[in-house]
């Protein structure tokens, strides 16, 4: 029997869901390309999943925000304050006030980042399982200059990571903090320094890294949810390499959000952050 967690996440069904833009490599060659009766398939099988571990929230799905779906991106979360995201794409923006209402709604502090500070929320803000940080990243969509926001928003120390490959263009693509303090990532993702400072932080036998053929099949996109972690696809050598960390892989197909470049973590926003 599946254990069920304390853990709640926000999703957003994908009524609306297409790619209709071009604002990330993945993009690419798919405009106009979603089986949208498949991709309704996939978020449900996902949304099932999670439901079996937690407790699922919805949003409503809004005509004109294709993206709405990828709710990861909704802002920054943690106990009742909640930092609404500033997108760096104007075809995103738009997602902006219905998150913002959704929050204010019941009852959360909703906080703006400034307009000219664009900030992804937990497509580039992770927090960490085992210390009070915050591994931000910076490079292709939000800006090092978020930092003090979130910091003096949350009093935390945030750490920042710089992005230097353009497929993965938010944290969350490569970068994944394990409950129990363990860590999954992509090293090449990241500039030299910025993987000093990851090695610095987190111990080698908390660390595994990825393959290549693994990260493209974003799993490091991967929903943690107790000792399970979902995933759209991995390898042999991930699934062997989490269970000795003592983690269960939780494979589920999104190929449909692959072509938007977005994944399992994509596709949630935690509510319970602490």
């Amino acid at each position: 029997m599946i254990k069920k967690t304390p853990h709640v996440y926000l999703m957003c069904p994908p009524e609306y869901f297409d790619v209709s833009y071009i604002i990330n490599p993945w993009m690419h060659g798919n405009m106009r390309k979603i089986d949208n009766a498949l991709a309704k398939v996939q978020w449900r099988a996902l949304y099932d999943i999670l439901c079996d571990r937690a407790t699922v929230r919805l949003v409503l799905p809004q005509p004109g925000s294709p993206d709405m779906v990828f709710t990861a991106n909704a802002g920054l979360l943690r106990g009742k304050k909640f930092l609404l995201s500033r997108f760096r794409f104007p075809e995103r923006q738009y997602e902006e006030p219905y998150y913002a209402d959704w929050f204010m709604d019941r009852g959360f502090d909703v906080t703006y980042m400034p307009r000219d500070v664009p900030f992804e929320g937990a497509g580039d803000a992770l927090f960490d399982r085992s210390a009070d940080r915050l591994w931000m990243a910076y490079g292709h969509r939000s800006v090092i200059g978020a930092v003090g926001e979130i910091e003096k928003l949350y009093g935390v120390n945030v750490v920042p990571l710089k992005l230097v490959d353009q497929r993965f263009y938010h944290l969350d693509t490569c970068f994944c903090p394990l409950e129990g303090g363990k860590l999954i990532y992509y090293p090449p993702a990241f500039d030299a320094e910025s993987q000093k400072t990851i090695e610095k932080l987190v111990p080698s036998h908390r660390r595994f890294a990825i393959a290549e053929s693994d990260a493209l099949q974003f799993a490091c996109n991967a929903v943690n949810v107790g000792k399970a972690v979902v995933v759209n696809r991995a390898g042999k050598g991930f699934v062997e390499g989490l269970g000795k960390l003592g983690y269960e892989v939780v494979q589920t197909p999104l190929s449909e959000f692959m072509k938007a470049g977005g994944s399992a973590k994509c596709l949630t926003l935690r509510l319970d952050e602490k």
